[in-house]
């Protein structure tokens, strides 16, 4: 039967606001979580200097970078960067709707994971639209490659990740994380999981404007030789693939609705999930938008079936 599914659109019952530090950035940044109502989307709404605001979809056709952060917008002009930790957290609770009001360029890093922006959204509580949740249901396997690494899309009664990752360091080496993946199992094994880095390359990131917000309050630091630097150590003995596929399930939430299928990567990253979803999504073939035929609130992914008609699809590439 497969993962059990909501089938209403859901959005906040009410506003809920976060403070922190940019990861990149290291600038100060407050952002806000509005209601929307339903077929909105998650919108990221920047509000510049001046007072004017811009909104931001957040669906891959706007992803404007996706070096070591997935960013939406322009890289020279108007952007919301590090979009991954709390599109995850949208896409686990399953948050169809809302605004994301920021007042600078870069999302806080926060703890360097999930949680907290999980446990903000429970503050604030979720509540159901009477309106159908759609989903886009994976028909055919599709499959990008890119040097070493590779990404792929393929059927499945259910929404699965399996996410392999393989480094040189000894403090990583190659981890494995594969599960079916609903909020109850994100909060359990993934949300907690933090971003991390390596020593060696910090200078490197500093003298290109990267990681200026990083410490170890925010990330795992790996040092030269190879232990990890956190005195509090890992909160996983695999926290790096669990962060991986936290990054990856926020990444996917790009799609603009959840998918119905199995995502699998090899020494993927930001980069490689944005071209494989834009490759899902570029062939009509491969997939197929379906939505409950009857009014129950939780269903099935055998149970959905495909809408027929023209179809809202803000997730067009």
């Amino acid at each position: 039967m497969g993962t059990d599914l909501r089938a209403y659109q859901a959005s906040l019952r009410k506003a809920v606001s976060l403070s922190g530090i940019g990861v990149h950035t290291g600038a100060e940044v407050s952002i806000t979580l509005h209601p929307a109502e339903p077929n909105t989307g998650v919108v990221f709404r920047r509000i510049l200097d001046d007072g004017s605001k811009v909104d931001l979809p957040a669906v891959v056709s706007q992803v404007g970078a996706t070096d070591l952060c997935t960013m939406l917008g322009d890289p020279a002009g108007v952007h919301v960067s590090t979009i991954e930790h709390i599109m995850a957290a949208f896409s686990a609770l399953g948050l169809d709707n809302v605004i994301v009001e920021i007042d600078a360029s870069e999302v806080p890093i926060m703890d360097g994971s999930a949680r907290i922006f999980i446990a903000a959204i429970e503050e604030a509580g979720i509540e159901h639209h009477l309106v159908k949740r759609r989903y886009i249901r994976v028909k055919k396997t599709v499959r990008v490659e890119h040097g070493g690494s590779w990404a792929e899309f393929r059927p499945h009664e259910g929404t699965r990740y399996e996410i392999v990752i393989d480094f040189e360091s000894k403090a990583i080496g190659r981890q494995e994380f594969r599960d079916e993946i609903d909020g109850d199992v994100f909060c359990a094994e993934l949300a907690d999981a933090r971003t991390f880095g390596f020593m060696k390359d910090v200078e490197r990131l500093w003298a290109s404007g990267h990681a200026l917000g990083s410490s170890l309050g925010n990330s795992v630091v790996i040092g030269d030789d190879h232990t990890i630097v956190n005195c509090e150590g890992l909160r996983y003995a695999d926290e790096f693939v669990r962060h991986k596929t936290l990054d990856a399930v926020g990444d996917l939430a790009l799609a603009g609705a959840n998918f119905i299928g199995c995502f699998s990567s090899y020494r993927g990253g930001h980069r490689l999930n944005a071209i494989a979803l834009r490759a899902l999504l570029a062939d009509p073939a491969a997939y197929e938008i379906v939505e409950t035929p009857v009014p129950h609130a939780i269903v099935y992914a055998g149970d959905l079936v495909a809408v027929t008609g023209q179809v809202y699809a803000p997730w067009a590439v």
